[in-house]
Formats: C-alpha cells, sequence, structure tokens
C-alpha cells in the first residue's frame, strides 16, 4: 500500500492485490497504514474516553484486568470525529469496498488491560446493526503491539460469504443475555472454539499504525489478554456502501436505531453523515 505520513488521507492508495483479498477472504491486514501523528491523537482521545465515557459505555472489570468499551465517541470527541470524517481510514474503506459513496456508522473503542484473559467470543457484526446490505466495512486501527498474548483478533476466513446470520448476544462476562431481542431470521452461532480444526481460522499480529480491515459480515473473536503490562487498545471506525439501506429490525443493537431514517432509506442523516458521493 502506498501512503504519506501526514494526517490526510488524499495520498492513500489500497494495492489491487490486497483490495482482492479484503473481497476474497473477507479481511486483510494493512501495514503501517495510519501516522505517528494519528496515533498520538487516537491514544490521547482513549484516555479522555476511559476517564469520562460517553453514554454508551459497556465496559466491565475482571478479577484484575478491565476492558473498556464504548461506541459512538465521534459525537462526544473532535479527535475521533476527526478521524472517523477525515483520516486515511475513510479512503481506504471506500477503496476495498469499491463504493461510488461512504457514510460513516458509527466507531467503537476495544482496550483490553493487562490480566483481562476473557476472549471476545465468536460472532459477525452485522445482526447487531439495524441495515442491510453487503457493503459494510470495518478499519480496526492498532495503538499497540497486538499479539496472540495480549489479544490478537482472529477471523473464519471466507465466512463474510455464508450468508449466515449469528443471533446478537453480549459480551461481557456477566451481561445479560436477554438484553438483545431475538429475531426469529437469525440462528445460534455454532460452537467454532470447540471444534477449531472445522474452521480456516486466520489470525496476525500487528502493530501501532497497521488496520485489520473486514467485512460486517465475516465471523471472528478475539484473544484476551494474559499478559502483566501489554496493554491492547483497538480503535474501529465502520463505514457502509452503495447497497446499504436502514433496516431498523428486531435484535440490533439500541445505540444503533435512530429517528432521522425510516426502514429503506439510505443512511443519509446526522447520526450516519455521508462522506462520498
Amino acid at each position: 500500500m502506498g501512503s504519506n505520513q501526514h494526517t490526510g488521507a488524499s495520498q492513500i492508495t489500497v494495492d489491487e492485490a490486497d483490495i482482492a483479498a479484503y473481497q476474497r477472504d473477507g479481511v486483510v491486514v494493512l501495514r503501517n497504514v495510519i501516522s505517528p501523528e494519528w496515533q498520538e491523537r487516537i491514544a490521547g482521545a482513549i484516555e479522555r474516553d476511559i476517564a469520562d465515557p460517553g453514554p454508551f459505555d459497556h465496559s466491565y472489570a475482571t478479577d484484575r484486568g478491565r476492558f473498556h468499551g464504548n461506541l459512538r465517541i465521534w459525537q462526544n470527541d473532535a479527535e475521533f470525529a476527526e478521524f472517523c470524517l477525515h483520516s486515511p481510514a475513510k479512503t481506504i474503506a471506500k477503496q476495498c469496498l469499491g463504493s461510488t459513496r461512504l457514510n460513516l456508522l458509527y466507531d467503537q473503542l476495544f482496550v483490553k488491560e493487562p490480566h483481562t484473559p476473557n476472549r471476545t467470543r465468536w460472532h459477525n457484526d452485522q445482526p447487531y446493526w439495524p441495515i442491510a446490505g453487503r457493503d459494510v466495512i470495518s478499519i480496526w486501527v492498532a495503538i499497540d503491539d497486538v499479539r496472540a498474548e495480549n489479544g490478537a483478533l482472529e477471523f473464519v476466513r471466507g465466512s463474510h460469504k455464508w450468508d449466515r446470520w449469528f443471533q446478537p448476544e453480549p459480551f461481557g462476562p456477566n451481561a445479560d443475555r436477554s438484553s438483545y431481542a431475538r429475531n426469529p431470521d437469525f440462528e445460534d452461532i455454532p460452537d467454532i472454539e470447540a471444534a477449531r480444526n472445522e474452521y480456516d481460522i486466520v489470525t496476525w499480529d500487528v502493530q501501532p499504525g497497521d488496520v485489520y480491515v473486514f467485512s460486517g459480515m465475516i465471523v471472528h473473536g478475539a484473544l484476551g489478554n494474559s499478559t502483566a503490562q501489554h496493554r491492547r487498545r483497538g480503535y474501529t471506525v465502520r463505514y457502509v456502501g452503495d447497497d446499504v439501506r436502514y433496516d431498523p429490525r428486531p435484535g440490533a443493537s439500541e445505540p444503533l436505531y435512530t429517528d432521522y431514517l425510516n426502514a429503506g432509506d439510505r443512511l443519509d442523516c446526522p447520526q450516519f453523515p455521508l462522506l462520498y458521493s
């Protein structure tokens, strides 16, 4: 991938081979595409959110560690907003999707502190979101060195093409499993962890400035952080492209519904701003 080392997005060009890998496998890692300046700005915004989380905080504590999660944080912090709206992330998303238009869906934090061994269970994302369409992509930005020991992401390669929608469930160790409405069109996810050798599971170590780029439909999870001193700060921005429409079906995440739209509308509204057209 070619890129500049400034905060703007204009010089980012995703290699054709990386675009093909994303479309074929549902996931690709791009190296050194988020500049040190952006990393520093995101790191500062993460600390502000941990200290004073917004309304959609979904953090939890373990015996010795802590997971900090939050979403729609771009609406509360100017640095997150600048990254979502003007960073290389949106250009990467547009090129990987091959779309003629792009909306911001939302952004999200996943901070696993040391001594937080809880793995993020297997799931696919799009059933959590009140949208329909295939042009849905996540850009997961590494702020730390990430490897198996402190929470690397794992993906079932090609599972974005299964066309299987798995019932949303909460992620915290003591979360209420009934917090998501049952959707009769969804199925319970199989026990992938108990049958790992039956699936094409891939993972990558990443370094600050690298990104995981993955489809909204790919099945994925993350390992726990079993280290004593290595944080795992991940910041993710979700974008949608040409074919996506609002679909307020049962079972989606409550903070992602909106009064701005009716079923079948394009997402163009203040909650999901249009970035390219």
